[in-house]
């Protein structure tokens, strides 16, 4: 047992290697099963009732797993009166990374990392597979197109009641450099309580301009007039609504309140203050947050006496 565990430390035998090796034959009988379907016939069955073609030897790929780089043995065969090359359907031609390992390497790479330090950084992902600047190129070329489908797709089918909408400030890689750019979010509630994410989009500054083309693009894909939209208090943003949607009622976040109200207290008060406001924003009733807030407001103008002004919520 004591050999066996010093076999596993030493690197001959690990447990990531065991684990690769029973995914390579499962994968293999996955791939095999597959072609028994397409062929009409199990291996070295010579004849059938609907047979569709035959097995013409392998090849050897390498697939990247979230385990590292295993070799698999691909069979190869003809269909269709042996015309048409069998093509597999669980791992297409040219893959050599599960979606998994791709989604990894997007997100380190769109994150500000280089190629280089990339490959560095997923070294115990990628266990010595290779991987090109081209490779990352074509993953981020995939993304962009898959992204552009997405941005465009038509919202009238979701039957949009509320919308969230707020500006995100992530750091993110334009050409060489590291840059936080404003991302206009648009969150969207169903009918049936359902939350869908309707838009992203980078804007060079978070204007009311911006937010209007953004609206105007979410209505021209059939969003429909929301009842309600919940914002962050940007001004330019409630305008855009009101210049697309009229009639919209538009509420303030109470997340971005309580931030608000949080920068305003000391230290020492901050999370007091907090367990009040939730309680305040959760009472059972209308009548019951209105009296919670004349609480609320009376405590907290004496403690917090302050000759910024305040931020009443």
């Amino acid at each position: 047992m004591q050999s066996d565990s010093r076999s596993l430390g030493r690197g001959e035998g690990t447990l990531e290697e065991l684990l690769r090796e029973r995914i390579r034959a499962t994968i293999e009988t996955i791939v095999d099963e597959e072609l028994e379907a397409a062929l009409g016939a199990a291996r070295s069955q010579r004849v059938g009732a609907v047979r569709a073609g035959y097995r013409h030897g392998q090849r050897t790929r390498t697939l990247t797993t979230s385990l590292g780089a295993t070799t698999i043995a691909m069979p190869r065969a003809r269909i269709d009166g042996r015309r048409r090359e069998w093509h597999r359907r669980v791992i297409p031609r040219y893959q050599r990374r599960t979606e998994r390992v791709d989604e990894a390497i997007l997100g380190v790479y769109l994150s500000g990392t280089n190629t280089r330090r990339l490959r560095g950084a997923l070294v115990p992902l990628l266990r010595g597979a290779p991987l090109s600047k081209d490779a990352v190129s074509r993953l981020v070329g995939r993304l962009r197109e898959d992204f552009a489908a997405w941005a465009k797709r038509d919202l009238g089918e979701f039957k949009i009641r509320y919308l969230f909408l707020d500006g995100w400030y992530p750091r993110v890689r334009i050409g060489k450099k590291r840059v936080r750019v404003p991302v206009l979010v648009t969150l969207g509630v169903c009918a049936n309580g359902q939350r869908v994410v309707l838009d992203l989009r980078l804007a060079g500054v978070e204007s009311e301009q911006a937010w209007l083309d953004a609206v105007r693009a979410l209505a021209a894909r059939n969003l429909g007039a929301p009842a309600l939209a919940v914002v962050d208090g940007n001004p330019g943003l409630g305008a855009a609504l009101k210049v697309q949607w009229p009639k919209i009622a538009i509420q303030r976040c109470t997340n971005h309140k309580l931030w608000n109200l949080l920068a305003k207290a000391p230290v020492h008060l901050r999370e007091e203050l907090a367990e009040d406001y939730r309680r305040m924003i959760y009472a059972e009733s209308r009548a019951a947050v209105e009296q919670a807030r004349s609480g609320f407001l009376r405590k907290w103008k004496l403690r917090c006496k302050t000759d910024r002004g305040g931020s009443h919520p």
